[in-house]
């Protein structure tokens, strides 16, 4: 300080004296030989001084330090705190020497840091110099130099010197460039990432000294960069405005690390709903694109990959195990989101459709899908959070009781599965759940009591105080509690296994203990559960004296019980047979053998159901029948007293079931109290009890059927017993048929048929192609009574038509995917062989229409099993498929999946085949339309790659050029066919056209004088009478185009450069596929204005699709347009001749056929008289001048064409409007034969008035005498 008062600044020496200390200062600041605080305190007395330098010496001294920097001298980055001051007091002189000529102070200042910012800088200096540049005032160009500069060096910084960096930077973002700032930070951690995803892809070979940066490191450092961005948003909610601004114009900017750094900004309250609706939308966008390039190959081949929001977001949780916390929460809150948003809704009149879970397709399905994938990491990863998840899916499970919770019910199971001891630690959250059991819907019951089963065996308290809730719930004053009790205490007994019960892979537990990797303690063995069961056992015969609802479900449920608890055996039989006691008749003379009245009982005036007898009888021959099967193979090691018990009520229960069959035979109709002439309508008591008999009496003859088949043992006598039930049953089916037509429209439904899903299986092989020897005799006394074949296949379809809805069926192994499918695998071959066989035998024409009817049902049940094991075994089809290739030629072997499923496609082709070569009187046209649909079905089985599926586009081609058949639900069947194959294989627009040629040379033009000329005088495609779906075509190929632009436009705003190749002549292959498909989408509307349509749904569907045209044609203005304004590119010569065709042909034809159809629809009110009496009332005039709307809407997207592209003329300097016609559809026009006949009606007004003029004149004097 001394010193600086000894040198003047006004005098020479003084100002050298004071610059030289300056210089000598900085070198000694930097150099580290001072303490930091001396350091300090000599930067700030040089600070104050600053001012007081000349401009010559501030530029030396500014000069020094840029010097410096370049050479890497700045490493300590001390003396860099003068450096703005220099700056600052450089920029106030007014004139400094530079080069050879003058400069000002400010112009002095902006080519040093030109200079300073184009040097290359020393990695150690970068943060020093970031930190310093706060100070320095910068205009919007030099800050946006400086940010990309400091964004350049990152790649060259150590990464723990990345967080100091960055929160320099977002400190410099106060001055602006906000978006650059977070764009580069994204950018650079985006490229680690992906460069960590590439080494692990490839990391065997690689070699350890290529590997860049260790994950959990790099994993540390960004979560502390996260924090860095949170921190700065919350105090500048302008950089939080930006930051989500630009994610919410381009989802494709999203990666792991930006999605974890949004959800860490939704922890601030006034950013979380956008930040949730921004994720919400991405992801759903992310399937949608996702869905709409699996079903187009014309996408796939043009943009190949696809960037899968879903997957950053399972990565996001799995990059969170790195001490993410600020992330965790959002995780979790997002996870619920999406579950709540996107799961399952109620149906009408707010009932849940709670079926089967089937495989995630829809966009919705698939984001809720991911929202439980999402907790279910959460929950396995961070164990804060597991109370959190937990507590909020069980509060849910609780309160969600109006809408459907079965995707929290699969996360919950899920949670179970994976971490059943962490549940045990928050059991108390479980077993308060339990207390609102009585209170929730069935079906959330029995998803929440089968997640807990593995809990129950590891935890005595759980399951003590589960029976305890079931108790009260089994004297519940709601039935709805009572069948929740139910279901609680058999879940319990199938599960709980007594010591001496069957292996388990001999009773199939869907739950078994294998689940879980616990030990289980002492007091949960074997022998300890049999006093467990056996108490419950107590409890469900209570059950027995209530409601017809709770005992259905006790009788569907024992089956499944004694299956996998074989030690019950004694105690559920005895049960059993004293309830079927209550209900037999022990007298052997007397008729019938069963007590109807007592299975029902009285209400206020109202007949109920009291017992559902048939199951009862149904589930007592199933458990009957599986105890024998299961002595008989497993040759189990009974006692003495066991054998005896066991064979004490097995006889019994066969002796009262033989009696029952003999009785039921003989027993007539007014034996069960029903006639042909009773009353049978619901809306009378009386009629209400005849139809719960009718459908009682009809249950039991069909498990007595299932019963004495499997008794009978292919014997002739057992079989003839089977067609006399049969006979039986079918006479009273046959009455309720016919009185239930009467009155109202003929409704055939008949009753859920009780027989089994397996028993239904082997009746199929033995009515149809069972040709052993030594069951000839016996199986031609089924196969001869066609009523009996019919039946079966119509319960075979009824059966296929329940899983395919619920994804299980009533009766035995009903529940067992397994044997479900291996049923289904039967059928599909018997199926099969029947509809290919049968048709083929040469039988009387007195039966052949019912082998119609036959064939019909077996095209309807092999398509309702190809749809539910696409649906529900789509992992299985091709197993289900090579089930039936044994009909096939020798010659024909499949050799691989493509094989198997194009020789099923063989085999229907040829029945169509067969069908379309017929007279058209005989064509059969639902059964035509199930082959289509089972080829539909099928072919999506094909690889669109494959050779097979190229031959099916072919034959779908042929079928569509030969047919003439004027079937307009075939045609429609048959053109979906052929797009939906066409849009895998290529583009539809070439397709499109030739069938829009066709419709036009076949309905004629527009102009009657002009006729059309085709190249092809026979009709390539015989089958264009709907026009609809046709243009329903036109619309996918307007949606994958406007994808395309959108897709093009985002590219566009993300990266001003990515168009550059446009200028040097090479067309973007986007762009030029857009333009393909919309020229030739134009040809093909240009052929169906000059139709001569019908005026109705197809002339309006045609007048929207063209205004949709017109408008995605303005988009694609509107996007060159912008490539124009951000550089100066010139249009590619396709969309120029685009431009043209739209102009001088399709527009010109547009305006016609608008003139064409005011004509027709102005005639459709004029030749309707009463339309135009009753206007104001009438909704078919309303219907009409609404339709009429789209003609304005379709002139308007036309002049909005034009308009810009009047617009992108100006921007391009090319004149595109020299293709464009005058539009006159908004002035008047006059059509001189109109013109004529309105004045030739005018002049005969006017003669008329005249007359009448004068006719009133001679009358006026007569008037005026007369008093008023």
């Amino acid at each position: 300080m001394l010193f600086c008062l000894g040198s003047p600044p006004t005098s020479t020496e003084g100002a050298k004296r004071r610059l030289l200390l300056y210089q000598h200062c900085i070198p000694l600041c930097e150099s580290g030989d001072l303490q930091t605080e001396v350091a300090s305190d000599i930067i700030g007395l040089l600070m104050l001084e600053t001012h007081t330098l000349s401009g010559p010496s501030l530029a030396q001294l500014a000069t020094l330090f840029v010097d410096a920097i370049k050479v890497g001298k700045m490493g300590n980055g001390k003396s860099l705190e003068l450096f703005p001051t220099v700056l600052t007091a450089l920029a106030a002189c007014e004139a400094l020497s530079y080069g050879k000529g003058e400069l000002s102070g400010e112009e002095y200042k902006k080519q040093l840091i030109n200079s300073l910012c184009s040097s290359r800088w020393d990695p150690q200096c970068v943060i020093h110099l970031t930190t310093m540049f706060r100070d320095v005032p910068l205009s919007p160009e030099e800050l946006q130099f400086l940010v990309e500069k400091v964004q350049r060096m990152f790649i060259k910084l150590d990464l723990q010197e990345i967080p100091p960096l960055v929160y320099q930077l977002l400190l410099l973002s106060a001055k602006g460039c906000k978006k650059l700032v977070l764009d580069g930070i994204i950018s650079y951690f985006k490229e680690q990432d992906l460069s960590q995803e590439e080494e692990q892809k490839h990391g065997e070979s690689l070699d350890l000294e290529v590997q860049s940066i260790p994950q959990d490191q790099l994993r540390h450092v960004e979560g502390t960069v996260i924090l860095h961005i949170v921190f700065a948003i919350r105090l500048d909610h302008e950089l939080g405005r930006e930051f989500l601004k630009s994610f919410k114009t381009s989802h494709g900017d999203l990666c792991p690390f930006s999605v974890a750094l949004l959800l860490s900004v939704a922890r601030i309250q006034r950013y979380e709903e956008q930040v949730f609706d921004l994720l919400k939308g991405a992801i759903i966008k992310s399937y949608k694109d996702e869905l709409l390039q699996q079903g187009s190959k014309f996408l796939q081949d043009l943009i190949p990959g696809h960037c899968s929001v879903a997957q950053m977001l399972i990565d996001t949780v799995k990059n969170s195990v790195f001490g993410w916390d600020h992330v965790t929460q959002g995780l979790v809150q997002l996870g619920f989101y999406l579950m709540d948003t996107f799961g399952p809704k109620p149906g009408p009149f707010g009932k849940t459709a709670e079926g089967s879970a089937t495989v995630a397709r829809t966009p919705t399905q698939q984001a809720c899908k991911l929202g439980g994938q999402v907790l279910l990491q959460g929950f396995k990863i961070h164990e804060p959070l597991r109370g959190e998840i937990l507590e909020q899916v069980l509060n849910r499970l609780v309160t969600k009781t109006a809408s459907p919770v079965s995707h929290y019910l699969d996360l919950f199971s899920d949670i179970v599965v994976s971490a059943p001891m962490i549940l045990l630690e928050s059991s108390s959250k479980v077993t308060e759940t339990f207390d609102y059991l009585s209170y929730l819907p069935l079906a959330t019951v029995q998803g929440l009591l089968k997640a807990v089963q593995p809990l129950l065996k590891v935890s005595m308290s759980l399951k003590d105080a589960l029976i305890l809730v079931l108790r009260k719930a089994m004297f519940s004053s709601q039935l709805d509690g009572r069948k929740s009790a139910v279901t609680g205490f058999l879940l319990l007994l199938k599960n709980f296994k007594v010591l001496g019960s069957l292996a388990s892979s001999q009773c199939s537990q869907s739950i078994s203990s294998s689940q879980i990797q616990v030990d289980v303690h002492s007091r949960y063995n074997s022998a300890a559960n049999e006093a467990f069961c056996l108490e419950i056992l107590s409890s469900l015969r209570r059950c027995l004296s209530q409601q017809a609802d709770v005992r259905l479900m006790l009788y569907e449920g024992f089956y499944d019980v004694l299956r996998r608890n074989s030690q019950l055996a004694s105690s559920i039989m005895q049960t059993l047979l004293s309830q079927l006691k209550r209900y037999y008749e022990p007298e052997q003379d007397l008729l019938p053998p069963i007590k109807l009245e007592p299975c029902i009982t009285a209400h206020r005036d109202q007949i109920y159901l009291q017992e559902p007898l048939a199951h009862l009888v149904s589930c007592t021959i199933h458990c009957l029948l599986w105890l024998q099967n299961t002595q008989r193979s497993c040759n189990l090691d009974n006692s003495d007293d066991e054998e005896e018990e066991n064979e004490g009520y097995q006889s019994e229960l066969q002796t009262i079931l033989d009696s029952i069959t003999r009785r039921m035979i003989k027993s007539e109709l007014e034996d069960f109290e029903l006639d042909k002439s009773a009353e049978f309508s619901m809306g009378s008591t009386v009629g209400v009890k005849n139809n719960i008999y009718a459908v009682l009496v009809m249950g039991v003859y069909e498990v007595l059927m299932e019963y004495n088949f499997i008794k009978a043992n292919y014997s002739k006598s057992g079989f003839e017993e089977v067609m006399e039930l049969f006979t039986r049953y079918h006479k009273i089916s046959e009455i309720l048929k016919e009185k239930s037509g009467k009155g109202r429209a003929p409704s055939h439904k008949t009753p859920r048929s009780l027989l089994s899903l397996g028993f239904i299986s082997t009746l199929l092989e033995v009515v149809s192609r069972d040709n052993t020897q030594s069951r000839e005799e016996a199986l031609s006394v089924l196969r001869t009574n066609g009523e009996f074949v019919r039946y079966s296949l119509c319960v075979a379809v009824q059966k296929i038509q329940q899983l395919e809805e619920t994804g299980q069926t009533d009766g035995p192994d009903g529940m067992n995917t397994d044997k479900t499918f291996r049923f289904l695998r039967d059928m599909t071959s018997v199926l099969m062989w029947r509809y290919i066989k049968i048709p083929s035998v040469v039988e009387d024409a007195g039966k052949k229409e019912k082998r119609s009817s036959l064939s019909h049902l077996c095209l309807e049940g092999l398509l309702r099993i190809f749809t539910t094991c696409q649906q529900r075994y789509s992992d299985k089809m091709a197993q289900l498929l090579f089930s039936a290739t044994e009909i096939s030629d020798k010659d024909e072997e499949p050799e691989d999946d493509n094989a198997t499923t194009f020789f099923y496609i063989r085999q229907f082709q040829r029945a169509l085949f067969i069908q379309l070569n017929g007279r058209e009187e005989e064509f059969n046209s639902k059964e035509a339309q199930l082959l289509v649909s089972i080829l539909s079905v099928l072919s999506r089985q094909l690889n669109p790659s494959s050779q097979q599926f190229v031959q099916m586009i072919k034959w779908a081609v042929q079928i569509c050029q030969d047919t003439s058949f004027e079937d307009s639900a075939f045609t429609k069947g048959m053109l979906s066919l052929l797009f939906s194959l066409h849009v895998l294989f290529r583009s539809p627009v070439s397709l499109l056209l030739e069938l829009c040629q066709d419709i036009h040379s076949q309905l004629g033009d527009i102009d009657q004088v002009h006729r059309v000329v085709n190249s092809c005088t026979k009709d390539r495609f015989g089958i264009v009478q709907t026009r609809l779906l046709v243009l329903s075509q036109v619309d996918r190929v307007l949606d994958e185009v406007d994808w395309l632009i959108a897709r093009k436009k985002n590219q566009g705003t993300s990266d001003k450069s990515g168009e550059a190749t446009q200028t040097t002549g090479q067309q973007d292959p986007v762009e030029k596929a857009v333009t393909l498909q919309l020229g030739t989408l134009l040809t093909a509307l240009n052929e169906l204005v000059q139709t001569a349509l019908l005026p109705g749904t197809c002339t309006i569907t045609l007048l929207r699709q063209l205004s949709r045209t017109y408008t995605i044609l303005t988009t694609l203005v509107k996007y060159y347009i912008q490539v124009c304004s951000s550089q100066n590119g010139t249009l590619p010569a396709r969309f120029e001749k685009l431009v043209k065709l739209s102009g001088s042909h399709l527009t010109p034809q547009c305006y016609s056929f608008i003139t064409y159809a005011q004509v027709h629809f102005s005639f459709l009110l004029q030749s309707t008289p009463e339309l135009c009496v009753f206007r104001k009332d009438n909704s078919i005039y309303s219907k009409l001048l609404r339709e009429m709307k789209v003609i304005p809407n379709l002139i308007f997207s036309i002049e909005q064409y034009e308009k810009y592209l009047i617009t992108l003329s100006k921007k391009s300097k090319v004149n595109l409007m020299q293709y464009m016609k005058l539009s006159t559809s908004r002035d008047f026009r006059i059509n001189a034969a109109t013109l004529d006949a309105a004045l030739q009606e005018q002049d005969d007004s006017q003669q008329t008035t005249a007359s009448q003029d004068e006719e009133e004149e001679a009358q006026e004097p007569k008037q005026k005498k007369r008093k008023q």
